[in-house]
């Protein structure tokens, strides 16, 4: 908890309080359905919530704005980023249902109000958002062919409407088809752990 604090140490008294019961929540729940690698889970902070949280150190979303979590597993990044913005709305979407209830508990037990989760295939999500988040669910051409119909037309934040990825490694081949619409941020830039070297937030314009 103290590397959330860290890097956000504007936190109210309640965030503070829902990142805390993050651990105790994800370790019962990972014992029961495996959302994090079991070895994983001391590093549940470093690994899992602060990643999430790069999202926040590139785009300070807007009162109001309405964000898909795409492939949310059980909860990552949405339910970091919900805390962290309590006036977004967030949908956590995954396609495997025992993952989208660990997701639905989390958020409940913190006493999110922003946070709703549906257990569907991407493709079957119709409704409209100003961002749809990922934490390297697939490549991303696949993932912008799914989600380009679930994006606004309205805009409202700093950044135009789009895509916003977790990503690590070798992103070059994988960015070239849009790279003119593309722009990624090494989070090595504001973490200094070893674990962010390669991580990258994944930022793409989607043009309506």
């Amino acid at each position: 908890m103290e590397i959330i604090q860290k890097y956000f140490p504007e936190l109210t008294d309640t965030q503070k309080e829902q990142f805390m019961a993050l651990y105790d929540l994800y370790t019962d729940w990972n014992s029961k359905i495996n959302v994090i690698s079991r070895k994983d889970i001391t590093n549940l902070y470093e690994h899992h919530v602060l990643h999430s949280l790069g999202i926040a150190k590139v785009i300070n979303f807007r009162p109001g704005t309405e964000i898909m979590d795409l492939g949310t597993g059980g909860g990552f990044p949405g339910i970091p980023l919900a805390i962290m913005f309590p006036d977004t709305h967030f949908h956590l979407v995954d396609s495997i249902g025992k993952k989208v209830k660990v997701a639905t508990e989390i958020a409940s037990a913190i006493g999110l109000k922003n946070v709703t989760t549906r257990h569907c295939r991407a493709e079957e999500e119709k409704q409209l958002f100003d961002f749809v988040v990922s934490r390297a669910v697939m490549p991303l051409t696949d993932l912008l062919k799914i989600i380009r119909k679930n994006i606004k037309k309205e805009q409202k934040n700093a950044l135009p409407n789009g895509l916003i990825c977790l990503k690590g490694g070798e992103l070059q081949n994988e960015v070239m088809p849009v790279k003119h619409q593309t722009v990624m941020y090494d989070l090595k830039d504001y973490f200094e752990e070893e674990f962010f070297e390669t991580k990258k937030v994944v930022y793409v314009t989607i043009n309506k």
